[in-house]
């Protein structure tokens, strides 16, 4: 299959591109991530640094705040991605292609194989559910009865337009799929930003998605840092933020973006523990 960048042996065939504007490009700078079994270096990935985010910005900002498609506005495109996503939940219930995206989880994050399986598991089931017109019926809107004869007030669930995307290591497909198709059904047009240590995950995904009917322009995918991305989100200045990650970024993000963002971040979950517990065996294990 085209979009299938890597041998047998998931050692990478080409380098990792960044995609903006409906075009692969490349970066003036790469960083090389390690392989986890051995400490070598075997994943060669775009590294944007601060002068290469121009063409970032100006895609989100050809985008208008009522979005790509909304109730009013082109449709079609809500059947579009109920077909895309159709076609996504097809491809990931194939063994071959589950099994592959499984494997790939495998080489760059610490998981089992049935772990790795899960996530596509729960990524494949998410977009059959939004298959046909399940997408369009995501948009459903609603009608109040007003005070006198012919008033009524009318609510639609609208799009930000353009927006941003930032998710971590942990979950490689599971996470960054369900967020990003969450905001491409409501006519959002984002830009997605992956841990670069497993970001070959959402290449290989954004590319099936091509595959399966995505318009090349509808999603920006970025690898830098997090200073870049930072400066990036600073001049877009994008509608919406979703960060899924640390605490002390979201934080920082909640501060630089004027509350124009929505977390999920993380941190340490403080347990209780009873007297009947032994406590050796919980240290350990």
């Amino acid at each position: 299959m085209s979009w299938f960048l890597l041998r047998r042996g998931l050692r990478v065939g080409a380098p990792l591109t960044a995609l903006v504007q409906g075009k692969w490009t490349k970066s003036s700078n790469w960083n090389r991530i390690v392989d986890p079994l051995n400490g070598e270096p075997f994943i060669k990935v775009a590294d944007l640094n601060e002068t290469e985010i121009q063409p970032y910005v100006e895609s989100l900002a050809k985008c208008p705040k009522h979005g790509l498609h909304n109730p009013f506005k082109a449709p079609e495109r809500y059947l579009l991605y109920g077909d895309i996503s159709t076609k996504a939940a097809h491809m990931l219930s194939l063994p071959k292609v589950s099994d592959f995206f499984a494997r790939l989880i495998q080489r760059v994050s610490p998981k089992s194989y049935q772990q790795a399986l899960g996530e596509v598991y729960v990524t494949q089931k998410f977009l059959e559910n939004f298959c046909g017109d399940q997408v369009r019926f995501l948009a459903r809107s609603f009608a109040v009865p007003g005070n006198h004869l012919g008033q009524q007030s009318h609510g639609f669930r609208w799009p930000y337009g353009p927006v941003a995307i930032i998710t971590p290591f942990n979950f490689p497909i599971e996470i960054p799929v369900l967020q990003l198709m969450g905001s491409l059904y409501m006519g959002n047009k984002p830009v997605l930003k992956v841990d670069s240590k497993v970001s070959i995950v959402m290449d290989q995904m954004i590319r099936l998605l091509h595959h399966c009917g995505m318009p090349v322009e509808d999603v920006d995918f970025i690898n830098s840092d997090g200073k870049t991305m930072n400066k990036l989100l600073a001049e877009a200045k994008p509608r919406m933020t979703l960060f899924t990650g640390s605490s002390r970024v979201a934080e920082k993000l909640a501060v630089d973006l004027n509350g124009r963002i929505k977390l999920e971040d993380a941190g340490f979950d403080w347990k209780i523990l009873g007297p009947d517990v032994h406590e050796v065996f919980i240290i350990d294990h």
